[in-house]
């Protein structure tokens, strides 16, 4: 693909123009000194984010409420590098992170990974982790191999929970109505909130918290009929399926000056509802009857989930840092014959599907040395995993195919501070995995402040990704289709680079920080599904392809009195080789993303205005079409058409902050269905068929929260 040049027209006049602007910006020496924001994701130990040798990017409780999000899949749409991508029959929203799918990063609570379906920190539900109880989110782009090991090739998204309140007591309670497109009522459509968190200060050193929420998305049916009607048109059930989601969570905090230890528990429940459009008349021709059924069935998920972290310093001034958990999530399936007209079921079955047990335990001790140059660290992590997926096996087998992994890691870093400018830090990490035996990962992280509030930081490392269960083990076969998955898999080898200059610029009141990224990624056997055989037609997960992104970033905002402005846009290329495939496809086919935001606080009113947009330009991939003579995959290039997102808010308090009100929309631009295109054919798939389905339209929603502190 040649690049477009408006679209690198436009990219590089914008930075071009904000950076000029900010070089005309004056420095204001007081400002400099103000209150750092303290990030913890991948440093030795807490610290204000322009000393992190590391660029986080963090978002703040306050961006939070703005948006009413109600969990992560509400959250990051917004920004640049990053795409949701959610699923209506599943029910799931999974990150494709610098074009890269959720496999390749992970999720953190607290520093720790959370426990999927099949896997540990990867391929996370989105809509599964509730904000209620988190501070901030800090994410890190770039591999984090040495600090987290397999899978956080991308990056890491680590979520900080609230661990404090500054009063003996705080009560929230609130509840939230969303419309669903055009579709809404009280009980069985659109989305229904409920959430109450309780906090108490015992005394200075004991804190406790609880909270439950229960989240009800009622499905959207866009012209389907639900669960009740029995015609047998394909009308019947939901475009996207209704689910319902409980979320508990308690906290225990103890911390003194030199120590600090907290134990969380979580239990999670999700039950998604499935309703088949086929519908079986089932005639009685005695009686001159019908009782009509379909196959209907109910997922179930539950999530265990006890973390225990603690850290401190010792009496000679290292400090150190040690995380406990133990984490459990099953899964079930619920089928049966439902009986639409008389409600009632037969042939039920209901049986455990996909479960995964994690024990996990990590960590790291530094300043052994008392030293303002030097500072070292040790660490060690372990990870003991057991699990099976019935659904990922295959239904021919009816076998559990359960597994364990055990994962065993030894890492350590140095920092040297070269003055109190250049920090510099090298890092190893051996990980020992008993299915896919030994690895050595490296980077080199750097971070040089600059003269006129420059910031330079570069990150260069390895990192991996272990194939998944169903890479491992599928198995599907029957007289029209051989799928099957590849226990000699290896796992995927990744290195990344990343480039990151910063300014930072104040004038009186007015505040800006510039940014320019450079990311490249280039990952080697990437495991891919392939046809191994022609005649008969047999596919098979193998070590195929090589994955090669670079992108370049720009990132500005700015704060002036009540005004806060941000701007992006990202020019990203792609390019995948495949070793079977005879048309070379290893050109860099490039895409476009633009966002911006704008918060106005009005402070006589208690309220704040909320308005973020996003701009995903079109993207072009290479899709295997089939196989030729000689059995090697044919690829085409599909074409994903571009796209908007925009969601407005505004939040007012009353009462001195007590009764907190939030009114919005979300998906103003009313997106659902984006078409892809073929270049095989030339034509436009309809977006019933071959369109990707990405939202559910224009929607609008009410939060009312309840602010009790004494």
């Amino acid at each position: 693909m040649v690049l477009n040049k408006k679209y690198l027209s436009i990219y590089f006049s914008t930075f071009f123009s904000c950076w000029i602007i900010a070089q005309n910006v004056k420095q204001d020496s007081i400002k400099v000194n103000g209150l750092e924001e303290v990030v913890i994701t991948g440093q030795y130990n807490p610290q204000g984010i322009k000393k992190s040798v590391h660029n986080v990017k963090v978002i703040k409780r306050e961006q939070i409420e703005n948006q009413a999000a109600n969990n992560l899949a509400d959250l990051l749409n917004f920004n640049l590098n990053l795409t949701i991508i959610p699923n209506a029959q599943t029910g799931k929203s999974t990150i494709s992170f610098f074009g890269l799918d959720s496999q390749y990063f992970n999720i953190l609570v607290d520093n720790i990974p959370l426990v999927s379906d099949n896997g540990l920190g990867n391929n996370i539900d989105l809509t599964q982790i509730n904000l209620d109880d988190v501070e901030r989110i800090e994410i890190v782009e770039g591999a984090m191999g040495v600090e987290y090991g397999a899978n956080a090739v991308s990056g890491v998204i680590n979520i900080i929970t609230k661990k404090s309140i500054d009063t003996n007591w705080k009560i929230q309670a609130f509840l939230q109505e969303e419309t669903v497109n055009n579709e809404y009522a009280w009980f069985n459509k659109g989305r229904h909130i409920q959430g109450l968190n309780i906090g108490h200060n015992f005394n200075e050193n004991w804190f406790v918290r609880a909270g439950v929420n229960r989240n009800e998305f009622a499905g959207f049916f866009n012209q389907r009929q639900g669960q009740d009607y029995y015609q047998n048109d394909g009308l019947r059930g939901y475009d996207w399926l209704p689910k319902t989601q409980i979320n508990t969570n308690a906290l225990l905090n103890y911390s003194k000056t030199n120590f600090k230890v907290f134990y969380k528990f979580e239990y999670f429940n999700e039950t998604i509802n499935y309703y088949d459009a086929a519908v079986r008349a089932n005639v009685n021709t005695q009686s001159q009857t019908s009782n009509p059924s379909a196959t209907d069935r109910v997922f179930t998920t539950n999530r265990f989930v006890n973390n225990i972290n603690l850290n401190g310093k010792l009496n000679s001034g290292a400090n150190y840092n040690a995380s406990l958990s133990y984490q459990q999530q099953k899964r079930r399936l619920n089928e049966f014959n439902y009986y639409i007209l008389t409600k009632e079921k037969s042939n039920e079955t209901d049986e455990v599907y996909q479960s995964s047990s994690v024990f996990f335990s990590k960590g790291s001790i530094n300043n052994l040395v008392k030293n303002d140059v030097y500072n070292f660290q040790l660490g060690y992590e372990t990870r003991f995993i057991e699990g099976f997926d019935t659904q990922a096996s295959g239904d021919v087998t009816q076998q559990d195919k359960k597994q364990t992994q055990n994962n065993y890691a030894v890492f350590g870093s140095s920092e040297i501070n070269f003055s109190n400018k250049f920090l510099f830090r090298p890092g190893l990490r051996f990980e020992y995995n008993s299915l896919f035996q030994s690895k050595f990962l490296g980077s080199i992280s750097a971070r040089y402040l600059m003269k006129k509030g420059f910031e330079l930081r570069g990150n260069f490392g390895t990192a991996y990704r272990t194939p998944n269960f169903e890479e491992l083990y599928y198995y599907f076969v029957d007289s029209n289709h051989d799928v099957r998955g590849n226990e000699n898999l290896s796992p995927e080898n990744g290195f990344t680079a990343f480039l990151n200059l910063k300014k930072r610029s104040w004038f009186n009141n007015l505040s800006m920080l510039n940014a320019i990224k450079i990311s490249y990624i280039d990952i080697k056997d990437r495991i891919d599904l392939a046809i191994v055989n022609n005649a008969p037609l047999q596919y098979q997960y193998i070590n195929i392809d090589t994955y090669k992104l670079w992108s370049t970033t720009l990132e500005n905002s700015l704060k002036a009195n009540s005004w806060i402005f941000n701007f992006g846009a990202t020019l990203q290329g792609i390019a995948q080789n495949t070793n079977n495939d005879k048309e070379a496809n290893n050109n860099f086919l490039y895409a476009l993303q633009i966002n911006a935001g704008a918060t106005y606080q009005v402070k006589k009113w208690d309220a704040a205005f909320t308005v973020l947009l996003k701009h995903n330009g079109e993207q072009q991939n290479f899709t295997a079409t089939g196989a030729d003579s000689d059995g090697n995959s044919t690829f085409s290039k599909t074409t994903t058409s571009a796209y908007n997102w925009l969601d407005a808010s505004v939040k007012k308090s009353f009462f001195n902050n007590t009764v907190q009100a939030t009114l919005g929309g979300r998906n103003l631009l009313d997106v659902t269905n984006v078409n892809i295109s073929n270049s095989a054919n030339g034509g436009i798939h309809s977006a019933n068929n071959n369109g990707l389905l990405l939202g559910y339209g224009r929607s609008y929603y009410l939060k009312l929260l309840y602010n009790l502190k004494f």
